[in-house]
């Protein structure tokens, strides 16, 4: 990445001091509204950014990371945001974590506070939507920036990307269903037109594919609440599915809720299999199958990566996905009638 833009360097495109740069920075009365205007054309030309935390920053021997997660709600995100965050404690790095709740427009803000008080790294799972406010500023502040479990910026070769083998764990996931026999098998949850459904959906769609079935779509948000409701769905409009991969283990679970309301033996009237695997799938009754992603490796790996790029310069390849696997329980296997 290109440098930063300095102080020296706006006041030069300015045609100003430092000593007047700083003044602008601080807001000081003492420089006309002529030149304040001036260095910030100047600042906003450069992509300059005040740097609030630098001087204590450089005064101390903890580095700052930005962590900006898109739901931290799901335990899966809570538990990469936890293991990430102890991770670099431990080479001596504090985390700002922060929750942008799926909003672009709160991401880009949390961002940009980010990068005013100096972190030295970004990590982030974005937000769905347009990313070009979140991602330009990182840019141009040259901040070694990584994105995790979702790509949303399609550069990168300056924001490397890395998630798990998705369409490897949904292709065991659908084998292991048609393996026990089932033949009408749904994917239920996650929403349409996104790379991440795309990715989870994908082996499930080549295995089906190979068997020679049909495929079953139920899109909807990556909730319980809809994982509940989608078993009454499945239950009036299609009475023969059998087998069930969800998008994530929330929708497995309210699934799994709802179909033990309606009377259905999980594991044995309809095989269920979730993707994630969080703690709650061994905790459940049945307890949940699901697809195990690592996710506190993974957060360990993703602070090593970052570590080495922060401290030698080796960049991370464009794209890295871990490995996946199924952990097969009762909710597919059966044996709870």
């Amino acid at each position: 990445m290109k440098r930063r833009p300095t102080i020296t360097d706006v006041a030069a495109r300015a045609g100003v001091s430092k000593s007047t740069v700083s003044l602008v920075l601080q807001g000081s009365p003492q420089v006309r509204a002529e030149t304040a205007a001036l260095v910030r054309a100047a600042m906003g030309e450069m992509g300059y950014v005040y740097n609030r935390a630098a001087a204590t920053l450089r005064g101390s021997s903890v580095g700052l990371v930005g962590l900006v997660i898109n739901d931290l709600r799901n335990p899966f995100f809570t538990e990469f945001a936890a293991s990430l965050q102890m991770a670099l404690a431990s080479e001596g790095y504090a985390t700002v974590i922060s929750n942008s709740d799926e909003d672009p427009a709160l991401q880009s803000r949390l961002v940009a506070t980010m990068i005013e008080h100096g972190v030295d790294a970004v990590v982030i799972c974005p937000a769905h939507g347009d990313g070009v406010a979140t991602f330009e500023p990182l840019a141009r502040a040259a901040i070694p920036t990584l994105q995790v479990l979702r790509r949303m910026d399609a550069r990168t070769d300056l924001f490397p990307f890395s998630s798990f083998d998705y369409a490897e764990g949904s292709m065991e996931a659908t084998r292991h269903l048609i393996g026990l026999g089932a033949r009408r098998i749904a994917f239920v949850g996650g929403l349409d037109g996104l790379s991440v459904t795309q990715e989870r959906m994908a082996g499930y769609s080549a295995a089906l594919a190979e068997a020679g079935l049909p495929p079953l779509r139920v899109a909807g948000p990556s909730s319980r609440a809809f994982g509940l409701d989608a078993a009454a769905r499945l239950a009036a409009e299609h009475p023969d599915c059998d087998g069930v991969l969800c998008f994530n283990d929330l929708v497995a679970l309210g699934l799994l809720a709802g179909l033990m309301r309606a009377g259905a033996a999980v594991g044995d009237d309809i095989r269920l299999v979730g993707f994630d695997d969080i703690e709650d799938c061994a905790l459940s009754w049945p307890q949940l199958s699901s697809v195990s992603c690592d996710i506190a490796v993974f957060a360990r790996d993703t602070a090593a990566t970052l570590l080495r790029w922060l401290s030698s310069g080796v960049k991370p390849p464009p794209e890295r996905r871990a490995p996946v696997h199924l952990v097969a329980r009762a909710s597919s296997l059966g044996g709870t009638k």
